[in-house]
C-alpha cells in the first residue's frame, strides 16, 4: 500500500477546504446568535450609539461581532476581516476575507421586532466562496458555498421563479443612511408596486436575499447597501438560481451597494419596468 507523499520542504501550505471554513463560519455564526439572544428582550438596558440617520450600534452588535472575529482569527489568524462595526484590518490585502454584519436588522433587533440576522460570509481573491445568514429568532440556518447550491437547516432550496410580475412577491430595503437618494429609489417603487403580488420591506438585506433563494421572495431591489450587508446573501441567492445583478450598472453589486436579485424571468420583468437592460 502506498504511503502517503510527504509535500516538499518549503512549499506553502495547502488552503483549507471551503467546508472547514464554512463549519467555521457556521459556529462563529451561531456564537453571534446565542449572545443577540441574550439580549434581545432587555434592549433597554443596552448601550446604544446613533452613528448616522436611522443608523444604529448597540453594544450587542459589537460583542456579537467580537466573538465572530475571535473564532475566526482563532482559525486562521492569516485571514482578513472586514466588519461592520471594525476598523479595516491591516491585512486587507490577505488572499481570503472575512465580511461580517453581527447583527443585521439593529433598528428591528432595539424595536423588538424579531427579524434579524447575523451574516457571516468569505471572499477568496476578491471571488464569493461561502456566506451563512442566521436568523437566531426562529433558528434558521442558510448557508451556501460556491458552486455546491444554496440550503436551510441543511435542506436544498431553490429560488422561485414567476411567469410574470402578477404572481411575484417583491422585498425591497429604503435608503436610511443617505436620503438623499429616496426620490430615486421612489421612482423604482413606482415601478415595481403596481401589478405584482405585494412589496414587502422587513428590515434586513441579508434576510431578503435568504428568502429570495429560499422562494418566500421572488425579487429583491435596495440601493446603498455595505459588502457586509450583502455579501452572504449574494452568494445563497445565486447558489439558489437567482440571478444578482449591480442596479446600478456597474460590475459588483458589493462594491456600489446597489443590487438586484430574482431569478431570471422575474428579473426581466423587473429590469423591463425599471427601464434597464436585461
Amino acid at each position: 500500500m502506498r504511503g502517503a507523499r510527504a509535500p516538499p520542504r518549503g512549499d506553502a501550505a495547502p488552503a483549507p477546504s471551503m467546508s472547514a471554513l464554512l463549519n467555521i463560519a457556521v459556529d462563529a455564526a451561531r456564537a453571534a446568535g446565542r449572545i443577540i439572544i441574550r439580549h434581545h428582550n432587555f434592549t433597554d438596558r443596552l448601550q446604544v450609539e446613533r452613528k448616522g440617520a436611522h443608523d444604529f450600534v448597540s453594544s450587542a452588535d459589537r460583542e456579537a461581532e467580537r466573538a465572530i472575529a475571535e473564532r475566526l482569527r482563532r482559525a486562521h489568524p492569516e485571514h482578513a476581516i472586514r466588519a461592520e462595526e471594525s476598523a479595516p484590518e491591516a491585512n486587507a490585502d490577505a488572499e481570503f476575507e472575512w465580511l461580517v454584519d453581527p447583527l443585521d436588522g439593529t433598528t428591528n433587533f432595539l424595536f423588538g421586532v424579531p427579524h434579524y440576522a447575523v451574516s457571516v460570509a468569505l471572499r477568496r481573491r476578491g471571488r464569493l466562496r461561502l456566506g451563512v445568514v442566521f436568523d437566531p429568532i426562529k433558528q434558521e440556518l442558510f448557508t451556501a458555498e460556491d458552486g455546491r447550491g444554496a440550503y436551510l437547516n441543511d435542506r436544498r432550496i431553490r429560488a422561485r421563479d414567476a411567469a410574470s410580475l402578477d404572481d411575484a412577491l417583491l422585498a425591497t430595503g429604503f435608503p436610511y443612511r443617505d436620503e438623499a437618494g429616496l426620490d430615486a429609489y421612489l421612482q423604482t417603487l413606482r415601478a415595481l408596486v403596481p401589478g405584482t403580488a405585494g412589496v414587502r420591506r422587513a428590515g434586513s438585506a441579508a434576510l431578503d436575499l435568504a428568502y429570495v433563494a429560499a422562494g418566500r421572495f421572488h425579487g429583491f431591489w435596495e440601493f446603498g447597501l455595505r459588502p457586509w450587508d450583502i455579501a452572504a446573501g449574494c452568494l445563497l441567492a445565486r447558489e439558489a438560481g437567482a440571478v444578482v445583478r449591480d442596479l446600478g450598472g456597474g460590475e459588483d453589486p458589493l462594491e456600489s451597494g446597489d443590487v438586484i436579485a430574482a431569478p431570471p424571468t422575474v428579473l426581466a420583468a423587473m429590469l423591463a419596468r425599471l427601464g434597464r437592460d436585461g
